[in-house]
């Protein structure tokens, strides 16, 4: 290719998969930034398994943390955004990589690594009944229903192993390390149709392994193929059967099938063929490694090792082809180190013809496996952006979603002094503290109308537009109001026509999808160019007198039921430094993601007398403006709470939102305040929410029916977290039980 200095558009790449090259192209990238280049990466898992220690997770010798990568501190390491959901397929006329859940995303050049999976559809019943090795997500999942089962087991406990090369030894030999702890009687076959088992190893190596699968005690059957799968047999070629209590499917690799639908060039099984650049063969803005590729001019197994060589050379190729240069050649090793692992401590080497094993080949592999892992967990600590404004240069990094709103005592004191005039049948205003304004028009039909905007807290936009209009809709949900229509406000970042279509595109896909299933429509909207990423929208929905829920109206001895966890806000401000575990964030997405919508039903249901929806000024504040409009107290359970996966883990560290400290100024309304500070817990009342939970006043009597119902609607942790009392003082509204 011929080089093109002067070319200073920006350029998009698109890595999809998190797979052991891709990692390596995400650190290098975040070690050495490239200009007028946006990195993407499209995961179906955002925690990514390192494959050379699976055998060693599942013998209990790592723990799941120590075996896996976490992609989103990697990521913004790198500056890539992070879109965690599964490609599909692509479109190589437009450039375009097809999800399963979300728009298509647009590309300049494309990355594939997704790896490979056992092939399972060639034998009847296989998909059924079979454990595949992979995804390792669900292999893990099954793999704990499997020890459940067998220690649950009076009867002896049988399990086969279908695949005789090396994944299939090593999980066998796992397996059974693990198993063989039960005492009851746990028996483990290997089938494999090759004539030996490890055939792409030397002679010594099947020999010692022979040898260790006579020691445990491991039955074998080689020259054997599975023809069929029943729910409790397997069924051999020779018509011979082999009764289970659990089968895992360790068999050669297969392709995901859109390689080849797509368009782009494959190899007789599937793969995507590559050339010594990393590039498709057929389309060269398409590269591939690891187990999803398979080198034109070198072909090699399906291996870690490849994967790991290939991701400095993919690295500095994809920055090549970005800047329109020649790229770098890449050339497999013809002979490599194995390192095959024996259940216990002891680990069988091989290169060549050359073979060993024992303790210090354990040693050597985990020496060899941490070294790698360490690369990818020991990142720099990012700095905070200079937020030098207003005679503050204080570097501090400003949270996202609610964390970034204006502190509430600001907001109050700007309002008081505002006279913002008052709207023509209008009910309820700025000069009443509750979620939305309100309005009368004919036929008794209440308008209901409510306003937020904010920055984005997720690298999606197609998840930002969902959380948002969720956000956004709670204003309406917390009065038992039915939406009816929104307008849009958006902010842009300055950059390319491209990519402001594709986040414009996107958020917007995300906002009418919610909108949509809430019955309600986009109106209109407008937007802008701004330093960062914002999107709210203006919501109106209606209501009728009988039905409309108020902030104003608990009633002595309420019980006060929230809908949801808290957290968000310093989760992600863990995110934000780095210090947040990907299943943390997981988890807090999945709860934004949560219509309340279920909940304000049922809370009218049952006869709530007060509602209001968490958000931004914490459960505290929220809670502040629903006594206060109520003339009334409470108790709040901090051991009742439910908090968020890592909340308060980031919270004892000393994390926190932007926004915690004026949410704090809350503490003046409660009792004892001072004797709480060591609790993160107590921290847990002033941390703002984005989609939070709806917190709501129902009557003793009907909290426990209430509580269930909300709870089979998928409100999982809604809690009982306090109750209300009679007010007898206007500054301790207040009291903690823990």
């Amino acid at each position: 290719m011929a080089t093109n200095q002067s070319d200073n558009t920006e350029k998009h790449i698109v890595l999809i998969g998190g797979g052991h090259t891709h990692v390596e192209v995400l650190r290098k990238f975040g070690m050495q930034p490239e200009p007028n280049v946006r990195l993407t990466v499209i995961a179906r898992d955002l925690i990514a398994p390192y494959s050379g220690m699976l055998p060693g997770l599942i013998a209990g010798h790592y723990t799941h943390d120590e075996a896996h990568i976490d992609l989103r501190p990697l990521a913004r390491f790198a500056k890539a955004n992070v879109y965690h959901d599964e490609a599909i397929g692509l479109d190589l006329d437009n450039r375009r990589v097809h999800c399963r859940n979300r728009p298509d995303v647009p590309f300049d050049f494309v990355s594939i690594n997704i790896g490979s999976r056992p092939a399972a559809a060639n034998v009847p019943g296989a998909i059924e009944y079979a454990l595949p090795v992979k995804p390792v997500d669900r292999f893990l999942k099954g793999w704990t229903s499997i020890r459940e089962r067998a220690q649950q087991s009076a009867n002896g406990f049988n399990v086969v192993v279908v695949g005789g090369g090396a994944g299939g030894v090593e999980l066998a030999l796992t397996m059974h390390h693990q198993l063989k702890s039960t005492g009851n009687g746990v028996s483990l076959r290997v089938i494999t149709d090759t004539p030996d088992i490890l055939e792409t190893h030397n002679a010594g190596v099947t020999r010692r392994m022979r040898r260790v699968f006579d020691e445990r005690g491991i039955s074998l059957d080689t020259a054997s193929r599975v023809v069929e799968v029943r729910s409790d047999t397997v069924v051999l070629d020779d018509g011979s059967k082999r009764p289970y209590d659990a089968l895992a499917w360790v068999t050669e690799a297969s392709a995901a099938p859109w390689f080849g639908q797509c368009g782009m060039a494959t190899d007789d099984s599937g793969f995507i063929t590559i050339d010594d650049t990393l590039r498709s063969t057929s389309h060269p803005f398409v590269f591939a490694a690891g187990d999803a590729a398979t080198m034109a001019n070198a072909p090699r197994p399906k291996s870690g090792v490849f994967a790991v060589r290939q991701g400095p050379y993919l690295a500095e190729n994809l920055r090549r082809a970005a800047r329109g240069e020649t790229l770098q050649r890449f050339s497999p090793q013809t002979k490599f180190l194995g390192l095959i692992s024996t259940g216990d401590k002891n680990a069988i080497a091989s290169r060549g013809n050359w073979s060993a094993e024992g303790p210090r080949i354990w040693k050597l592999k985990d020496w060899i496996d941490r070294r790698f892992m360490t690369k990818y967990d020991d990142l720099p600590e990012m700095n905070g952006q200079s937020m030098a404004a207003m005679g503050n240069a204080e570097d501090v990094m400003r949270c996202g979603g609610c964390g970034c709103k204006i502190g509430n005592d600001i907001l109050t004191e700007v309002l008081r002094d505002l006279d913002t005039g008052e709207a023509e049948n209008g009910i309820i205003g700025l000069n009443e503290p509750d979620d939305a304004a309100v309005f009368e028009w004919p036929n008794d039909t209440l308008v209901v109308q409510s306003v937020d905007y904010f920055k984005t807290l997720v690298d999606d936009p197609y998840i930002f537009g969902q959380i948002t209009a969720n956000h956004c809709l709670n204003d309406l949900f917390a009065m038992n109001a039915k939406p009816h229509s929104a307008l849009a406000n958006v902010t842009l970042p300055l950059a390319g026509d491209t990519y402001t279509k594709h986040l414009l595109h996107d958020v917007l896909a995300g906002a009418v999808h919610v909108l949509r299933e809430h019955g309600a429509a986009l109106a209109g909207g407008h937007t802008v160019e701004g330093a960062d990423f914002a999107f709210g929208l203006t919501v109106t929905g209606a209501a009728t007198q009988d039905t409309l829920l108020r902030k104003g109206g608990l009633r002595l001895g309420d019980a006060l039921i929230l809908t949801k966890p808290l957290g968000t806000g310093v989760v992600f401000a863990g995110d934000m430094r780095g210090k947040a575990e990907g299943q943390w964030i997981e988890q807090a997405v999945a709860t934004m993601l949560q219509s309340n919508q279920a909940a304000a039903t049922i809370f009218a249901k049952h006869g709530a007398t007060a509602c209001t929806d968490v958000t931004g000024f914490g459960l505290a504040g929220h809670l502040v403006e629903m006594l206060e409009a109520s003339n009334a107290a409470a108790t709040i359970d901090l051991t009742a709470l439910a908090a968020l996966d890592g909340a308060l883990d980031l919270l004892q560290d000393g994390i926190a939102s932007t926004l915690q400290p004026q949410n704090q100024t809350a503490e003046r309304h409660i009792t004892d305040a001072e004797s709480y500070k060591s609790n993160s817990r107590f921290a847990l009342l002033f941390d703002p929410q984005t989609a939070g939970g709806l917190l709501a006043g129902v009557s003793a009597d009907q909290a426990t029916v209430c509580l269930e119902h909300l709870k089979a609607a998928g409100y999982e942790d809604a809690a009982v977290i306090g109750e209300a009392l009679e007010s007898n003082t206007t500054k301790k509204r207040i009291q903690i039980t823990q």
